[in-house]
């Protein structure tokens, strides 16, 4: 690096420099930081400290009481393994202090064993629980740090993998400070923005969080870099959202139409306030010039369908195509049968007929739709006879062409692309960009959804319509509990109604203990539920067979239904009770939440039963909230509590962008003002040209292509 005192360095700078130019990082240590991802002194640099302990102020064990969390530097002790039941392994190490002794418990995590030798100094994070009168903690994280000294102690992120110590990086961070220090850090956000939110420089933002006088400097530092993640993701969703705005020609509808009013009046129930609101949302969207891009999220049961059929018929009144594309073909045909019902008694206009109309018609295309079927479908919505499709990615073959597409709806949106609902977007022969609704029934929070989501504009559905029949979940823990759920699966049979069994694994696998769906059939079948009726599910049958088993469900072949997952999404059937949940603390919350929605369909008292034995801390508190509460949204909070933000961030299918030191937990406030920068920042004709450093920091971490390929989204 250069001693001259200009120009200041640019993150791309950082990136162009490898590890190799800190003074002390050889072969050896540059192929262990490569293990961790970090190539570039940038990389270096934003690997930022887990933790600090704050010596001047640092907590004991005596200190820390019980259900207290906390930081604690000790010297450990003792360390064994135990081996339990079923292939689990213990491992319990003790630490002390000069103030008393701790317990550590870890399950199955064997190499904790090598990991913690006696006489090593550590530091450990977690909640101190009560055992048997002393002090433990459960599974906690654990930081190699040596003999430190120093007011502020910086603990970084390791890799039992790569042989790094914190040591190490806090020293190697300092060198890299160093080095860049006749230059300084050139600050690309105007100085306006930095006074309006009392931020720091980007210098002394680097500096302090690596290497902080007090927890108060490390604190403004962390403010400073948590912003400059929260405005890069920001900048982009605006950019996207405003390009498509400038570049994208929509279709201006009418709402003077009668199929909507008609709609709504011939439902046998009042739609929910939350309902009408996003009806409201969606109707203004439509009427305006530039295409809509809307979320309509909503917890399991919220009625989404009625709202997406809202929305489609305002298209078809306008005598323009609705679309909606599901993610299975078990979707998209159960959505294709409950909308060709809901719809059944519609009239639209057709010149060509001596009535002067038709009925409305709602088509299924599926790869499963062939032959003579397939080319009516495909000819009547290329001449517009089709009023609605719906239908699964097969929507978007290159031989499906719409007269005028208006409206699509895509359902689940997680489980497509980006390129899979651009390409939906571009089947107008028109040049019209038809308005795009996309939904899930996978709540998440509002900052999330404004991370994750943030080029759609978004609506909620926060409440059930009257009618849905509340699910009673209890957690089943051992064989008497078990017997108990077994019990009640019977009298429900007895009762004439049906019930769902989930299992994580189709077969067999000796590397997790779980059931599978093939030997919990087996045993069910020859066991518990001998004397009724099972069926089997799962992912590996063909969609021919898993259609017959879901078919012959619905109309009451079977008694018990015996799946994996696949039954997650959308599956309507509104005589299931009870659903059990094998091996439930493998299930993520949303999942869970999900897999329970499938019951209280109908008119009956509904349950869930969440069979686990011997879970985490973390499946504890998982299953504890499914118990508590039947809010998705409440689940959602406590999801990002429990996972952080990595598989929250992943939804945006993008790159390296990844959040490494905001919380969208902990800084919603911070999203909220880098999406309101953003929005002052980028202009709508020419995005960021009058910031060409910050655009320069975006195609850094998005790369050139991908950015590109994002704008298509």
């Amino acid at each position: 690096m250069s001693d001259s005192p200009r120009p200041p360095l640019t993150l791309r700078d950082l990136a162009g420099f490898p590890v190799t130019t800190i003074k002390s990082i050889g072969p050896k240590k540059t192929a262990a930081l490569k293990k961790m991802d970090i190539l570039s002194v940038l990389d270096l640099l934003t690997h930022y400290p887990r933790r600090y302990i704050d010596r001047t102020n640092e907590a004991t064990i005596a200190g820390l009481d019980f259900g207290e969390e906390g930081v604690i530097l000790a010297r450990v002790k003792s360390c064994e393994l135990r081996r339990l039941r079923g292939k689990r392994t213990m491992v319990i190490a003790y630490l002390s202090d000069a103030t008393g002794r701790l317990r550590l418990t870890f399950f199955n995590q064997h190499w904790r064993e090598r990991q913690l030798q006696p006489g090593m100094e550590v530091v450990v994070f977690g909640k101190v629980e009560d055992y048997k009168g002393s002090k433990q903690m459960s599974n906690p994280l654990v930081d190699m740090v040596g003999d430190q000294t120093g007011r502020i102690v910086p603990v970084y992120p390791q890799s039992e993998k790569s042989g790094v110590s914190t040591n190490e990086l806090g020293k190697w961070n300092g060198l890299a400070l160093k080095k860049c220090e006749p230059r300084g850090f050139s600050d690309p956000v105007p100085q306006k923005v930095l006074d309006h939110y009392n931020l720091s420089s980007r210098s002394h933002a680097f500096t302090n969080i690596h290497h902080p006088e007090t927890m108060d400097d490390a604190a403004v530092a962390r403010d400073r870099l948590v912003f400059d993640e929260l405005l890069r993701v920001q900048l982009e969703l605006v950019q996207r959202k405003l390009h498509l705005e400038r570049t994208s020609a929509g279709i201006e509808h009418l709402l003077d139409g009668n199929l909507v009013g008609e709609f709504h009046r011939q439902l046998p129930f009042e739609l929910t306030a939350a309902q009408h609101r996003a009806i409201d949302e969606i109707e203004t969207d439509l009427q305006s010039s530039k295409p809509m891009h809307r979320l309509l999220q909503g917890d399991v049961g919220a009625g989404k369908t009625l709202v997406a059929v809202s929305a489609l018929l305002v298209a078809v009144q306008g005598e323009h195509q609705g679309a909606l594309m599901a993610p299975t073909e078990v979707l998209a045909e159960q959505h294709h049968l409950g909308i060709t019902d809901l719809l059944a008694e519609f009239k639209v206009p057709d010149d060509s007929n001596m009535f002067g109309e038709r009925p409305l018609r709602v088509e299924l295309l599926t790869n499963r739709i062939t032959g003579a079927d397939r080319t009516v479908v495909l000819a009547d919505l290329a001449n517009g006879m089709v009023d609605i499709v719906i239908g699964t990615h097969a929507l978007i073959q290159d031989k499906v062409d719409f007269k005028s597409l208006g409206v699509a709806v895509i359902d689940e949106q997680h489980r497509f692309g980006v390129e899979q609902r651009a390409a939906l977007r571009d089947k107008n022969t028109s040049g019209l960009v038809p308005d795009v609704l996309v939904m899930t029934a996978t709540p998440i929070p509002r900052t999330a959804a404004m991370t994750v989501y943030g080029d759609l504009d978004v609506s909620v559905l926060d409440e059930l319509p009257p009618g849905r029949t509340p699910i009673k979940t209890s957690w089943a823990q051992g064989p008497l509990d078990e017997a108990i759920v077994w019990d009640q699966v019977r009298t429900e049979v007895a009762a004439g109604r049906q019930a769902y069994v989930v299992c994580p694994l189709i077969e067999m696998s000796d590397k997790l203990e779980v059931r599978s769906v093939e030997e919990t059939f087996e045993e069910l079948s020859g066991g518990e539920l001998q004397n009724v009726r099972l069926g089997l599910l799962h992912g590996r049958m063909s969609s021919v067979e898993k259609e017959e088993v879901m078919a012959s469900f619905r109309a009451g072949g079977f008694d018990v239904l015996v799946a994996t997952t696949v039954i997650e999404v959308g599956v309507d059937v509104p005589n299931a009770t009870v659903m059990v949940i094998v091996d439930a603390d493998r299930f993520g919350i949303a999942q869970l939440h999900q897999l329970r929605g499938r019951v209280g369909r109908g008119s009956h008292k509904s349950y869930c039963h969440l069979l686990a034995d011997e879970v985490s801390n973390d499946g504890e508190e998982r299953l504890a909230a499914l118990v508590r509460t039947t809010d998705g949204f409440e689940l959602a909070e406590v999801d990002l509590e429990l996972r952080g933000e990595g598989t929250i961030m992943g939804e945006r299918q993008k790159g390296q962008n990844d959040l490494k030191l905001a919380s969208l937990r902990s800084d919603k406030h911070w999203v909220e003002r880098a999406r309101d920068v953003a929005f002052e920042l980028v202009d709508p004709a020419t995005d960021l040209a009058d910031y060409p450093e910050l655009a320069n920091e975006l195609r850094l971490f998005l790369g050139e292509t991908e950015s590109d390929f994002l704008l298509k989204g």
